[in-house]
């Protein structure tokens, strides 16, 4: 496994996020499976994997549950957990002692290795700094007193709402997790962010190192030119190679659902092999030609805040899938909604776009894909014609 080193310790580059546990059932929001985790974990425990990363929100809630029982069973000092203060939910109040503690008790230890503020931006940033709170200063207090040994935050936010950070609290801030990948390198202005995280000597964590899954997922034209030229690699093993080569990168976060997603990223990061400039050359014009797909990430911020219970991003999924290419299977896809369920049903309240990491208007989406699919044919419409013209076939009637 290749190891990071970061101030006194060292870290397996390879960290286990935990947004994207495998679940017990089908709907997005089914309970998270617990045997199943526990199967992934030990497997990446015991490849060199040791840092383990969560959030309050994360599974409803669960998955800090859920990845205490389960790295209760190594010992404590064999691993590095990681979760993020709530600041960013809207809220009415926020008591920060009264989530710290629960967390405490969710995951089962005493002490955080790492403890970050979650998802910085424009419109969380008043909240952290807003002195009714403390949020920032309560967190000091708990480093001084063990129970954090780092500090840091996360960050969806655009580069000024970085800087301004920075400017206030880049001192305290022991490290800077980002949105970093090939394709928001130059669509999200990743290349600034990081630059301006290694110009004040921040150590650099990456989330969406594969953007939820969509560039383990190329289509057909980009996945054959990747393997044309490493066939001994997986798709999303060129979006690791691209982020290994950045040397203020000490993390590498990836939301793993599968057992097949972690014996290919340990694989992945068992040893060194970079990426030659031909090679990132191709990457990048693979992302200029992702451009026009929505950026989303399937977080599910936007889902709680939906008051007709849209599953958004798997909403927004299909609409990319259609703008790449409108295949009917999308149609059959939506055919299996019922109508409350379709981007028809869309209201256009906004709510979920306020919440959205990666800026998406989500209304406007909505309406798009809600008018492609009324000039799309239904699968039942396909269907009978498809069937009308084999039984033309099979009479000798004229097709």
């Amino acid at each position: 496994m290749i190891q990071s080193a970061f101030q006194n310790v060292n870290l397996s580059l390879l960290g286990f996020g935990a947004m994207r546990l495998p679940l017990s059932g089908d709907a997005w929001n089914a309970p998270v499976d617990e045997a199943a985790v526990n199967e992934m974990i030990c497997f990446a425990y015991e490849n060199g994997v040791n840092y383990f990363d969560t959030a309050y929100a994360y599974h409803n809630g669960e998955s800090e549950c859920v990845l205490g029982r389960v790295l209760g069973q190594f010992p404590r000092e064999s691993y590095y957990l990681a979760t993020k203060y709530p600041g960013h939910q809207v809220s009415s109040s926020y008591n920060p002692r009264i989530i710290f503690e629960e967390q405490l008790q969710k995951c089962g230890v005493e002490y955080f290795d790492f403890y970050l503020l979650h998802n910085i931006y424009e419109n969380s940033i008043q909240t952290y700094m807003d002195p009714r709170w403390g949020i920032i200063d309560y967190f000091l207090e708990q480093k001084k007193n063990g129970r954090i040994r780092h500090f840091g935050f996360s960050c969806h936010g655009y580069m000024e709402n970085l800087k301004y950070f920075l400017d206030k609290y880049g001192e305290i801030m022991e490290f800077c997790q980002i949105q970093m990948n090939y394709l928001d390198w130059s669509l999200q202005d990743a290349k600034s962010k990081y630059e301006l995280l290694t110009e004040r000597n921040i150590p650099v964590w990456v989330m969406e190192p594969v953007r939820g899954g969509a560039l383990a997922k190329l289509p057909e034209p980009g996945q054959r030119k990747l393997k044309a030229m490493r066939p001994e690699e997986s798709v999303a093993a060129w979006a690791f190679r691209w982020l290994q080569g950045l040397p203020n990168v000490k993390m590498i976060l990836s939301g793993m659902s599968d057992m097949d997603q972690v014996m290919d990223n340990v694989k992945t990061f068992t040893a060194e092999n970079p990426l030659d400039s031909k090679e990132t050359g191709l990457l990048y014009q693979i992302a200029s030609e992702m451009k026009n797909s929505l950026p989303c990430t399937a977080c599910r911020y936007c889902c709680p805040e939906c008051p007709k219970g849209l599953d958004i991003p798997m909403l927004i999924g299909h609409y990319n899938e259609a703008r790449f290419s409108p295949v009917v299977n999308i149609g059959m896809r939506m055919d299996a909604l019922p109508a409350e369920k379709l981007p028809s049903a869309c209201i256009g309240c906004g709510r979920c776009g306020k919440m959205c990491p990666q800026n998406i208007d989500i209304p406007l989406a909505m309406k798009e894909f809600a008018e492609a699919l009324s000039k799309m044919p239904s699968w039942v419409e396909i269907c009978r014609q498809r069937d009308a013209a084999q039984m033309k076939v099979e009479t000798g009637a004229p097709v």
